[in-house]
C-alpha cells in the first residue's frame, strides 16, 4: 500500500484552497506525540501552537510550534487546566484544538459546547466519546456486534464470586478507563481474583474481567480517519514487534503491515459507535485461532503516531481539514516503515531474553526507513531533555526504593 505520486500530489493541491495563517492549539506538550503533529502542522503553514505543564516538556523546547503557553497538568490539577485553556481561547482566536491525552481529551469532551464558543474541537460528542474511552462500552459493542474481541464479564465488588464458576483461567482484570497500562493484573486462579479484583475497583474505579490471550503473537494497532461524510480516509495498520514491559505495555518498535482483516474490523466498530476524525484501536492476535481481537479504542492522538506520518499518512492535516468542512483526501500508506522508541526499547534489551535473537535486530540503528518517536537529527533537543528527565526520573526512583 505504498502512497502514491498521485495521492501526495492531490494532497498538495488540496492544501492551498486553505485559508492562510490557520491557528491551531495543541494540547498536552509533554506527550510524544506532540513533536509528529507540530512538525506537521508547521510544515503545512498552520500557526501551532502548544499547551504545556512545564518548561521541559518536549513540546515546549521541540523547534516546530510557533509559540509555547505554560498551562497545569490536566492529570493533575484538571481545574486548572480547565480555567487555563478557556483563559488561552479567550486571549487569541484559535480555529482548532486538538486535545492528545485521555485525560486532556475527557476534560475538552466533557465541555465541549462551552469551549466550543471559541473553537473547533476535534473531539467527538460525549456519548460517542465514552463508547471509545470506557472499555466496557467497547467490549459490550464488540460482543453484541460480533467484532473479534476477548470474551468479557461485568461483576461489580458484590458479585465478583458468583462468576468464579464459569471463568477460565488465567484471567486479565482492567479498569473501564485507564491509561498506559495502569490497573491491569493477570490473575491465574479463583482464589486471588476476588482480592485482585475488589483492589483493583476501589484504586481505579469500575473494571472488568476479561479472557486472557497469550502473549505468544503479535500485538497490533491501528490508526483510522474517518471523515464528516462517514467514510474511512485512512487506516494505518502495525504490528508492535517489541513492547515493554515485556509480558505487556507499550510498544518499542512498531512496523507498518498490510492487514485488510483487521483494517476491517476496526473501521466496522468505529462505525458502528458513529465515530468521526481519528482514533487508535489496540488488537491482539490469539495465537490459539489466528483472530486478530480488539482490545480498546484510544479516542485521542497516541504516542506512536509518527509512524503514520513516515508512512505517508497526515493525520493532522485531515484533522484540521475536517474541523472546517474542507475536503479530506483518501490516503494509502507505505508497509514497512519502522518506529522505534529507543529510550525504552533499552529497558526492553535489559529485560528480554531475546535481546540477541530479535528480529529485526535490536542494533539496526541505521536504517532509512526507522525513524525515532523522541530522537531527531532535525529536532534534537527534545531527545536530550526527555533523556535527561528520564535519568533524573530513574535516580530519584532510585534513591526513594535505597530509603525504603
Amino acid at each position: 500500500m505504498r502512497m502514491s505520486d498521485g495521492h501526495m500530489e492531490k494532497q498538495r493541491t488540496a492544501r492551498e484552497d486553505l485559508p492562510k495563517e490557520l491557528h491551531v492549539l495543541l494540547l498536552d506538550g509533554h506527550t510524544r506525540q506532540v513533536l509528529p503533529m507540530a512538525k506537521a502542522l508547521r510544515r503545512n503553514g498552520y500557526h501551532t501552537t502548544v499547551l504545556c505543564p512545564s518548561r521541559f516538556s518536549v513540546g515546549y523546547v521541540s523547534r516546530w510550534p510557533s509559540r509555547r503557553l505554560l498551562c497545569p497538568s490536566a492529570k493533575e490539577n484538571a481545574t486548572g487546566f480547565l480555567e487555563r485553556l478557556k483563559e488561552v481561547l479567550q486571549q487569541d482566536k484559535y480555529d482548532v484544538v486538538i486535545p492528545l491525552f485521555d485525560y486532556s481529551a475527557e476534560i475538552v469532551c466533557r465541555h465541549k459546547d462551552s469551549l466550543s464558543r471559541w473553537s473547533s474541537m476535534a473531539i467527538n460528542d460525549y456519548d460517542v466519546f465514552m463508547k471509545a474511552r470506557d472499555k466496557s462500552q467497547t467490549m459490550k459493542i464488540c460482543m453484541e456486534n460480533n467484532i473479534p474481541c476477548p470474551q468479557t464479564f461485568f461483576p461489580d465488588e458484590s458479585t465478583i464470586e458468583d462468576y468464579l464458576d464459569g471463568l477460565v483461567f488465567p484471567v486479565a482484570v482492567k479498569p473501564f478507563c485507564g491509561d498506559s497500562g495502569n490497573g491491569f493484573s493477570r490473575v491465574d486462579n479463583a482464589r486471588e481474583l476476588p482480592d485482585v479484583f475488589r483492589k483493583t475497583t476501589r484504586e481505579y474505579g469500575c473494571s472488568l474481567i476479561q479472557q486472557y490471550i497469550p502473549q505468544t503473537d503479535l500485538q497490533y494497532k491501528t490508526e483510522v480517519f474517518i471523515g464528516n461524510d462517514g467514510e474511512i480516509k485512512a487506516a494505518v495498520v502495525f504490528s508492535k514487534v517489541r513492547y515493554y514491559p515485556i509480558d505487556g505495555g507499550s510498544s518499542t518498535l512498531n512496523i507498518t503491515v498490510e492487514r485488510p482483516d483487521i483494517v476491517e474490523t476496526c473501521c466496522r466498530l468505529l462505525r458502528v459507535i458513529g465515530w468521526r476524525g481519528y482514533a487508535d484501536v489496540d488488537l491482539i492476535q490469539d495465537p490459539r485461532d489466528g483472530v486478530a481481537k480488539v482490545m480498546e479504542i484510544n479516542p485521542r492522538i497516541t504516542g506512536s503516531v509518527k509512524i503514520a506520518f513516515d508512512a505517508g499518512v497526515d493525520f493532522a492535516d485531515m484533522i484540521v481539514r475536517s474541523l472546517l468542512d474542507e475536503p479530506v483526501v483518501k490516503t494509502d500508506y507505505e508497509v514497512g516503515r519502522h518506529l522505534r522508541f529507543f529510550h525504552k526499547d533499552v529497558l526492553w534489551f535489559i529485560m528480554s531474553p531475546d535481546r540477541f535473537r530479535a528480529h529485526p535486530s535490536w542494533f539496526s540503528f541505521f536504517n532509512s526507513k526507522t525513524s525515532d518517536q523522541i530522537l531527531s537529527l532535525d529536532d534534537p533537543i527534545p531527545g536530550i531533555t526527555f533523556t535527561l528527565e528520564s535519568l533524573g526520573r530513574l535516580l530519584k526512583d532510585r534513591g526513594y526504593r535505597d530509603k525504603v
